[in-house]
């Protein structure tokens, strides 16, 4: 059974941090992409940060980059994203993805998780 299982979400002032986590199985983990997509109410889900398999490159949206940081544990088939300064419009529900490469594209993502809920007050 495919199962990739997002937690750590919740509600946070702004200017606080949350560290999301994704649990992978059923699937292999290894030699794959991961990444980190979110959609907000009445938007298209936008993409977030992407880490390649061996965890040594790794690509962040405009609006993330130098507060966001995904991380990957392969032993623990467990992708991270760790989220500081968050601000109100990081308000979404984040979803993690196993992809063919690390891409800002959907179309590159084959599995996804359920998405986990990121709410952040002003």
């Amino acid at each position: 059974q495919v199962q990739l299982v997002e937690s750590g979400g919740g509600l946070v002032q702004a200017g606080g941090s949350l560290r999301l986590s994704c649990a992978v199985s059923g699937l292999t983990f290894v030699n794959y992409a991961m990444g980190w997509f979110r959609q907000a109410p009445g938007k298209e889900r936008e993409f977030v940060a992407a880490i390649n398999w061996s965890a040594g490159f790794a690509d962040y949206a405009d609006s993330v980059r130098g507060r966001f940081t995904i991380s990957r544990d392969n032993a623990r088939n467990t992708v991270y994203l760790q989220m500081n300064s968050l601000k109100p419009e990081d308000t979404a529900v984040y979803y993690c993805a196993r992809g063919s490469s690390r891409s800002t594209t959907r179309t590159e993502y084959d599995y996804w998780g359920q998405g986990t809920q990121v709410t952040v007050s002003s």
